[in-house]
């Protein structure tokens, strides 16, 4: 079956498939489940630097007030 009729009965685009395989193309399943889960951790843990970063810029701001 072409690429082009896969992706139609399955409802995405070509576009997606050859970006879905050049990033889990030489991946086996466990492999592709680990990218997935760094990737969600690493999310995570961006946003708690960002959470982070701004409570120093309040106490900051807040220490220059006083000051």
């Amino acid at each position: 079956m072409p690429v082009k009729d896969l992706c139609r009965k399955h409802g995405f685009s070509e576009a997606s498939y050859y970006l879905w395989r050049s990033k889990f193309g030489g991946m086996s399943v466990p492999e592709a489940n680990q990218l997935k889960d760094l990737e969600s951790e690493n999310g995570r843990l961006k946003k708690l630097l960002t959470e982070q970063l701004l409570k120093n810029e309040v106490v900051k701001e807040a220490l220059r007030e006083k000051w």
